[in-house]
């Protein structure tokens, strides 16, 4: 199943597929029966590798030091980064390009330039209790003469276990902007964050994903992101990158499901022959196929739509559909995958279990199926086909 890609996207793409298989695989199973938790040299390794080979830099514009790849390259990568299970591919942090839009200098010295290197490590507090794919912002934000109190509560911050600063995002109280959304760098060590739930989830990864409460914490002015009442421009920016990459890693962790399923099927002895020769299972084997060529279709074919410059709207679109098709597909493949590895299928130690425990949420977070359902429709009635 190769796409038409050109050599700089494929020798992206052998890159991840070797740290994936030789680096990252291999210590799956050992993390899923430790809390997703790997020894701490050993996570040294993985982030210092992944560094070194570019990905942290991928959507950093060369005048900072960053490679500028195209998205292509990037879904390239991270395709071969979601064959790996428990978040073991987020061992590195990534700035992206909205960033050195968005940011002052001072900014980008002190916190996104750091990402790239390793120094710092990033979270989002974007979600609240009553907010999911609509985004309901109660968090507030008042300007006093000393900076912006913050109060609120923020839901599902993932990674803020490992993370020394948030991206915060809150609603203003006050002046000309009042009652829109900003967006603010907060350190974690900032008075007044109170973690105050760490919730269980499904999947066995070593990033949390606690509840935090605000009390007046004080921001400075400075590190207000952009203007005031662009918070929800620069989410936009994120969930649109976000989306296409999680379509990318669903189309990775489909295609391993795949191989996987099939090289058991294979060998696997019933009633006197293979499993691969009954028609039920070929029939489960020939949809997945079918399913995921068509999901890397739409994906890569989105990446490419970003790079010839087309509309930002038509991108939201695409990305949406990307996101869309390609979680749903991932999770019936990751599903038939357990069947036909049988009862072993349901062992944790098997990738199909995991799989279908930890793809089950790309079908929420960053937009749940049912939104991104809206954003395709709302896109077909203002601009028709053509126009999406």
């Amino acid at each position: 199943m190769k796409l038409n890609l050109d050599n700089t996207a494929l020798q992206w793409q052998e890159k991840a597929r070797r740290f994936a298989e030789d680096e990252l695989i291999p210590c799956e199973i050992e993390a899923e029966m430790n809390g997703g938790r790997l020894p701490a040299e050993v996570s040294k390794r993985h982030k210092m590798m992944a560094i070194e080979l570019g990905f942290s830099s991928m959507d950093v514009p060369r005048e900072h030091g960053g490679l500028q790849l195209r998205t292509v390259d990037q879904v390239a990568v991270w395709e071969q980064l979601g064959h790996v299970t428990n978040a073991l591919c987020w061992c590195f942090s990534e700035p992206h390009q909205w960033m050195f839009e968005a940011c002052s200098e001072q900014q980008l010295q002190r916190y996104v330039l750091p990402l790239m290197s390793g120094e710092r490590k990033e979270c989002y507090a974007i979600t609240e209790a009553e907010s999911g794919s609509d985004v309901v912002i109660n968090t507030t934000a008042e300007l006093t003469d000393e900076g912006y109190l913050v109060n609120g509560e923020k839901w599902f911050v993932t990674s803020a276990n490992l993370a020394d600063y948030l991206f915060l995002q809150a609603k203003l109280t006050s002046g000309p902007h009042a009652g829109s959304d900003a967006m603010f760098f907060v350190d974690q060590n900032s008075a007044g964050i109170e973690q105050s739930r760490v919730p269980l989830f499904s999947h066995t990864f070593d990033h949390h994903h606690p509840e935090l409460r605000f009390n007046n914490v004080l921001v400075p002015v400075a590190n207000r992101i952009g203007d005031e009442g662009d918070g929800m421009s620069f989410s936009h920016s994120w969930f649109r990158r976000e989306r296409l990459m999680i379509a990318a890693r669903d189309c990775g962790a489909a295609a391993r499901l795949i191989e996987e399923a099939t090289a058991w099927a294979k060998q696997r002895e019933v009633d006197g022959g293979k499993l691969i020769d009954k028609q039920l299972v070929q029939a489960m084997l020939a949809d997945s196929v079918t399913e995921l060529w068509a999901a890397r279709l739409i994906t890569f074919e989105a990446a490419e739509a970003h790079d010839r410059g087309e509309d930002v709207k038509s991108l939201h679109a695409r990305c949406s559909i990307a996101k869309l098709y390609a979680s749903e597909a991932a999770y019936r493949i990751a599903d038939r995958a357990v069947q036909i590895f049988g009862g072993r299928g349901y062992m944790r130690e098997n990738c199909a279990e995991r799989f279908s425990r930890e793809i089950r949420v790309d079908r929420i977070w960053e937009g749940a199926s049912e939104v991104q359902r809206l954003v395709i429709a709302r896109a077909l009635a203002k601009r028709g086909l053509d126009g999406m």
